[in-house]
């Protein structure tokens, strides 16, 4: 991806360090739009394709919260190109500083989650459910880190349904599929990466759930997608 827009970089790079520095006197929207572009100008160049599925159920009005299963680094850019609409998102501390998602992770107003530490991770939870209120949409890895079982998603932890909950917002389950190639494979063949945006959970659908039962439902319908999706492009390569 990198040699591919070698060219483009430099300029990039200047727009991300000049919207970086300059995020709190930019327009939501205008801020966004550049990432969009950038990403998808950079995922081209890298030929990796992202085939977006379930658009539709994007809520146009109000705040809402993702909650995509997580196969590594790839997936944030990969949403980004996928989504119409800002959002922000809730990482873990570890990749804070990394080169190019640094600069994005700033745009974006990102947060960051120290697992180890419960008191920085409840008051990023409260910080996170005050800007949902506000109006900010955010992206959660509920998983809490990638799986090890690429498209398989791990275990998701009711503790991150917590900020939705209190929000009283819209939950956006999302079903990633193959991301993991982009980055984390040895290869300069060309990827396609799946991203299935599914029906969201208005309030009135969980409100009286556990965060643990939201989190297994969540869960259920990404991995029933994933299985679906994978059929489908096993039967594909089969014809």
């Amino acid at each position: 991806m990198v040699l591919y827009n070698l060219p483009f970089v430099p300029y990039w790079w200047y727009q991300l360090c000049s919207c970086a520095k300059h995020t709190d006197d930019i327009p939501e929207d205008q801020k966004y739009a550049l990432l969009k572009k950038i990403t998808v100008r950079a995922n081209k160049g890298g030929r990796v394709r992202i085939d977006v599925h379930g658009k539709e159920n994007i809520p146009r009005e109000g705040s809402f919260v993702f909650f995509p299963n997580h196969q590594g680094l790839f997936d944030v850019l990969s949403i980004i190109e996928a989504s119409d609409r800002p959002f922000s998102v809730v990482a873990k501390i570890e990749v804070k500083n990394i080169f190019f998602l640094k600069q994005i992770f700033t745009i974006m107003k990102a947060k960051f989650m120290d697992r180890d530490d419960v008191r920085q991770s409840l008051r990023v939870i409260q910080e996170v459910t005050e800007e949902v209120k506000a109006g900010r949409n955010f992206l959660i890895f509920p998983e809490g880190t990638r799986s090890k079982e690429r498209n398989h998603p791990g275990e998701f932890k009711g503790g991150s349904f917590k900020c939705a909950i209190k929000a009283r917002c819209p939950i956006v389950p999302v079903a990633m599929l193959d991301s993991y190639k982009a980055f984390d494979t040895n290869s300069i063949r060309p990827v396609t990466v799946q991203v299935h945006f599914l029906k969201p959970l208005y309030y009135e659908d969980y409100k009286d759930m556990k965060s643990t039962e939201i989190a297994e439902l969540v869960r259920n319908q990404i991995v029933k997608r994933v299985e679906e999706a994978e059929a489908v492009s096993e039967k594909y390569r089969e014809i």
